[in-house]
């Protein structure tokens, strides 16, 4: 499994969003979020359980082979929310739980862009 995302690491990147981009990142932004697995069955569990959690599924990317020779699946979801570095840290940590929860091999992380027009 990767290592969780810190607050710090949160409060930075919020920093440099503001300082970097003209995004009004303390309003509602687009929230990407991405889990990886060898198994697209149960990617499309954890994505079913997403779905009902309000996110919207982009879909389960094609596999990439990792150093293992294991072919890995990425499942990207999002969501429009407004995050602060708090929030989107208490925000990871119950993505972590849900890809335990899931047995999946990660909670991969999170990307955010400006909302669409």
């Amino acid at each position: 499994m990767s290592p969780k995302i810190e607050k710090t690491a949160l409060e930075e990147m919020f920093a440099h969003i503001r300082a970097k981009t003209k995004w009004p990142i303390d309003s509602a932004m687009l929230w990407g979020y991405f889990f990886t697995d060898t198994n697209r069955a149960k990617l499309n569990k954890a994505a079913d359980e997403l779905r009902k959690r309000g996110y919207a599924v982009v879909g389960i990317r094609e596999p990439t082979v990792d150093d293992d020779d294991q072919q890995t699946l990425v499942l990207h979801v999002e969501r429009l929310e407004t995050h602060n570095p708090e929030s989107l840290y208490l925000r990871n940590e119950d993505l972590y739980k849900l890809a335990d929860d899931f047995h999946l091999a990660s909670y991969d992380g999170m990307d955010v862009g400006p909302p669409p027009l």
